[in-house]
């Protein structure tokens, strides 16, 4: 049989040869180009407004994905320093680590709307003041730290916002 012949008995849709693998990715293209279309067409239906899906509170939201990227450097400059040797940030690292998951999930909740923010941010802003506090000593000697305080800082600063 030619290599045309078995490619065309594969893409036939004779029940007793069952499903090629072509098949399934000609069905499968056209199923995501119909949910794509479909996508586009429920974007815009009467009545949806885009705008009011924008975060409630974006400059809280801005201060706290600065605080997670600043977090993510300090951290990976601890790391660096346990490879050295350096012990020293031992405190800060663990401070930051705990910091950051609680960021992240504080940062999806805002740029959802959740009516979990309000009990987050108490919780988000009690992790930055500790990690602040931890990094505020190691930062005359590590930008990282000096870096992760501040954006530290400005999330409790940012948080407090929401509550006036």
């Amino acid at each position: 049989m030619s290599d045309y012949e078995r490619v065309k008995n594969e893409a036939s849709c004779d029940p007793t040869r069952g499903t090629s693998r072509r098949s399934l990715l000609i069905g499968a293209g056209a199923a995501g180009l119909a949910l794509a279309s479909g996508v586009g067409i429920a974007g815009d239906t009467p009545g949806h407004r885009h705008e009011d899906h924008a975060p409630k509170s974006p400059d809280v939201l801005r201060a706290v994905n600065e605080c997670v990227v600043a977090a993510q450097q300090c951290s990976a400059h601890c790391l660096v320093a346990f490879q050295e040797g350096d012990t020293t940030l031992a405190d800060c690292a663990k401070k930051v680590n705990e910091m950051l998951p609680i960021c992240k999930a504080f940062s999806y909740q805002l740029a959802a709307n959740s009516p979990y923010v309000k009990a987050l941010s108490a919780v988000c802003m009690q992790a930055c003041e500790d990690c602040e506090k931890e990094c505020r000593v190691h930062e005359d000697k590590h930008i990282e730290c000096k870096d992760c305080a501040e954006a530290c800082a400005r999330v409790i600063s940012a948080i407090k916002t929401l509550s006036a």
